[in-house]
């Protein structure tokens, strides 16, 4: 049946929308709801306290009318569908870290192809099912970095709540889901939310590593290591510690919710991960080209930085599980490697390897040395060192 925006009536639009809820498993599609295309009013002044407590991360859309107006991205926007699909959350067989073999672990958000061109590819045929049955439809499809909050439209379109952790919390898949949305002029029937929510549970706050849950559904994302990870500059000496080995992202507070207990989800085939890609050995990553990293990771969401953040982490690392036999490869970045953050690194961890090799690669370092932020770092770690010692 041929519908129109301008000619079909109200039961048309009902038939409509059951053919799509029908046709969303064949489409890749695990979840999809409808949500009206009104401003989301309540969700502005929420943004701007984020902002003005300097909370955002940077990658936002800067406009805030844009992130919660529909009709800023879309001329008479009549209504807005949301969609989820469910990612793993557990590694068959995982690798194990060994003594001189340490492994990093790169974020489930971040396994198997990137969500982003997976995602895209399930709206374009969204989008056609829609058009092959509407003449005039308008459609605009967004995953992630497009204007509209997907946790607002999710949670208006009955997909799930948005819980204490920040993340939409589904019934059937918890939290672990990606989203998208697609605004349009098609004037849908608007789904109820989902009227679950966390109630007193308090888990993923207390559980934040850095504590960057500031408050229920408040986050501070300069604080969150999925965000620090993912930074190109410097990372303050206390967040290194806390990182771990964490190469990309985290998952600590989706982890501990009780509402992901039990929830693993393998039908989404792009999802599923290699596990020596997203729990690799940390010494080779240090020594991998441009071209071997993009043969290695392109295809992930991880690489979208690049390999800078990843080796930085990697580096930091080495120094969490103190690896001594890491001590040459960290001579070798300290002494030659172009990008300062990687040096900074590389310091930090070898005053954390604390012997009296690493002792002699700081004090090697710290004569050739011109970077201050490095030089500081230097400065720290042979401190460190020698007041181990003297104890």
């Amino acid at each position: 049946m041929k519908y129109s925006v301008v000619k079909s009536s109200r039961n048309d639009w009902e038939q409509l929308k059951d053919e799509i809820i029908q046709a969303a498993s064949s489409l890749g599609i695990d979840k999809i709801g409808f949500a009206s295309a009104d401003p989301f009013l309540e969700l502005k002044q929420i943004l701007l306290n984020h902002r003005n407590k300097g909370h955002e991360s940077g990658f936002e859309e800067p406009d805030l009318d844009k992130r919660v107006d529909p009709k800023l991205t879309m001329e008479q926007p009549r209504s807005i569908l949301s969609i989820a699909i469910a990612y793993p959350s557990k590694l068959k067989a995982p690798p194990k870290s060994e003594k001189g073999a340490y492994r990093g672990m790169i974020s489930r958000s971040a396994w198997g192809e990137d969500y982003h061109h997976v995602l895209k590819k399930r709206l374009l045929k969204l989008e056609n099912f829609i058009k092959d049955r509407v003449s005039d439809a308008r459609l605009e499809s967004m995953v992630d970095t497009g204007v509209l909050v997907d946790r607002a439209v999710a949670e208006r379109a009955g997909l799930g709540w948005v819980g204490k952790n920040c993340a939409v919390i589904t019934p059937e898949f918890g939290s672990w889901v990606y989203l998208g949305e697609m605004i349009t002029n098609i004037p849908f029937s608007p789904d109820q939310e989902v009227t679950e929510e966390c109630g007193d549970c308090t888990i993923c706050i207390d559980a934040c590593p850095t504590d960057a849950l500031v408050g229920p559904g408040q986050l501070n994302s300069n604080r969150c290591i999925s965000f620090v990870t993912q930074t190109k500059g410097f990372v303050d000496d206390e967040l290194k510690e806390k990182i771990g080995n964490r190469l990309y992202g985290c998952d600590t507070c989706q982890i501990v919710c009780p509402k992901n207990k039990g929830k693993h989800f393998t039908h989404q085939t792009e999802f599923q991960p290699d596990p020596e890609i997203v729990k690799p050995l940390l010494k080779p990553l240090l020594s991998l080209s441009n071209r071997e990293f993009k043969e290695k990771y392109g295809f992930s969401a991880a690489a979208w930085r690049g390999k800078k953040p990843i080796q930085r982490n990697a580096i930091t690392a080495l120094g969490v599980f103190k690896d001594q036999s890491a001590i040459p490869v960290l001579k070798e970045l300290l002494f030659k490697d172009q990008r300062p953050e990687i040096r900074e690194a590389a310091a930090w961890s070898l005053g954390k390897i604390n012997t009296e090799e690493a002792l002699e690669v700081i004090k090697q370092g710290i004569s050739q040395e011109k970077n201050e932020v490095v030089l500081d770092s230097l400065a720290k770690a042979e401190q460190r060192i020698t007041n181990s010692e003297s104890l």
